[in-house]
């Protein structure tokens, strides 16, 4: 086993800040995602990982099920937990379908799992062959950068490393990986830049991966400068919100029109939204209406909205709300749609925040549920019931967020709205053992 690799690869993570965290290893069974399992398992005990592996069997290969039997019994050798799923998408299924499906399903494991990130076996072989693809897509100059280090809640820690290494580094380690019959086909796009493109340049131009590289660097230090921009633009008033980030619509809307579109890609870079100059101009024509509440789809389950006299990207996939969940025990975690719950017997403290994202209440049954039109609540320190979407409204939540926001309930009505509204009924006398609850947005 090459330890020279996994020496640099021990001294790569901490740039990536994933020490201490659970996080989940996309495993195809291939020698890149075989290898960072291998020096994953290597890397935990020194920087305390809690690794979990996803495996998906998108059922487009006779031999897929096959595959999904090995990489249980690595896992299991290594003595790590998997998770596995099957998409059964069929042996016509494009590269882009696989793709969107596998990291739909990969994020639904995130969240059920409870892993902070999700950790994929990208290389610098295939950033060059990104970027290629990229150049000849005609992409703009954030497009050239390739892909990111971490990108919301995906990390890629095998960036800096060749995909020769990395397969001597599995035979070394006496693995046995999948050749997937695809990444030769040239019919895909990538697999004929991979095995007949590229080494055609090479032949002609021997640099061609360093200079591709280089390209992409300097794309991504041009990125990285303009996303540091959108934290200093006065009276932008950038914001981290459920899913998304907004900003001031007026002061973006009276940008020129080369800053407003420019800002707007950058804006939606570091929501993680893959936007490009048509779309946004969907964004500006948005901003031009000043309507409230009116949307403009992105693509992927993106919109942009106008919202309060702010514009919001965010992420927001059609999912039906989940059932209602009770909080049976005196201590536990759990997920409710992209929300996470925590709760834990406490003292209960002097005074509670209507708005806050942790409660106390008297030891009573709870359930989280979704809510419903015509809900009410009495709100703690207020007069009679009000409505939840006029609590929404009162907390400028957008109404694209609204449809997937929990509410806690007690044996019959609403005692919290997480982030929103705490209710006056059942609220423990201060200094008793109460049930803590703390609500995330996941």
């Amino acid at each position: 086993m090459d330890m020279r690799l996994t020496e640099r690869f021990m001294a790569h993570l901490p740039t990536l800040k994933v020490d201490g965290k659970r996080v989940l290893i996309a495993v195809s069974g291939g020698s890149d995602s075989l290898a960072l399992l291998d020096l994953l398992v290597a890397a935990r005990v020194r920087h305390a990982l809690d690794l979990v592996v996803a495996h998906v069997d998108h059922g487009i290969h006779p031999e897929n099920g096959l595959v999904a039997e090995r990489v249980q019994m690595v896992s299991a050798g290594y003595g790590v937990p998997i998770e596995v799923g099957r998409l059964a998408l069929g042996a016509g299924a494009t590269e882009t379908e696989a793709r969107q499906h596998r990291y739909a399903w990969l994020e639904e494991v995130r969240l059920r799992t409870g892993a902070d990130l999700i950790l994929t076996a990208h290389h610098a072989d295939d950033q060059v062959e990104t970027i290629l693809m990229r150049v000849l897509a005609g992409s703009g100059p954030a497009g050239l950068a390739g892909m990111a280090p971490q990108q919301r809640r995906v990390v890629r820690p095998l960036l800096p490393f060749r995909r020769a290494e990395l397969e001597e580094h599995v035979r070394s380690a006496g693995l046995d990986p999948w050749v997937d019959p695809a990444n030769a086909d040239p019919r895909h796009q990538r697999s004929w830049i991979r095995a007949e493109l590229l080494p055609m340049l090479r032949g002609r131009l021997g640099e061609v991966d360093l200079n591709l590289l280089r390209v992409g660097q300097h794309a991504a230090a041009d990125r990285a400068a303009w996303d540091a921009v959108l934290d200093m633009l006065p009276g932008l008033d950038l914001r981290a919100e459920a899913a998304g980030i907004s900003v001031a619509a007026q002061t973006l809307g009276n940008y020129d029109s080369a800053l407003i579109q420019a800002t707007i890609l950058a804006l939606a870079r570091r929501a993680g939204c893959p936007l490009g100059p048509t779309r946004a101009q969907r964004v500006i024509s948005l901003l031009r209406s000043g309507s409230s509440g009116v949307r403009a789809p992105l693509g992927g389950f993106w919109t942009a909205e106008l919202s309060f006299g702010r514009l919001l990207i965010r992420h927001a996939p059609a999912e039906p709300p989940p059932v209602p969940w009770p909080l049976t025990s005196d201590e536990g975690a759990g997920v409710w749609g992209r929300w996470r719950f925590r709760w834990h017997r406490a003292v209960a403290p002097e005074q509670q925040e209507r708005s806050a994202l942790s409660a106390w209440f008297t030891l009573e049954p709870l359930t989280v549920r979704a809510w419903a039109p015509g809900d009410k609540v009495r709100p703690l320190g207020g007069n009679g019931r009000r409505l939840i979407v006029r609590c929404f409204q009162d907390a400028r939540v957008p109404r694209s967020s609204r449809r997937s926001w929990p509410v806690v309930t007690g044996t019959r009505d609403i005692v919290w709205v997480p982030g929103v509204c705490r209710s006056a009924d059942w609220v423990p006398p201060a200094g008793v053992e109460a049930l803590r609850v703390d609500a995330q947005y996941a």
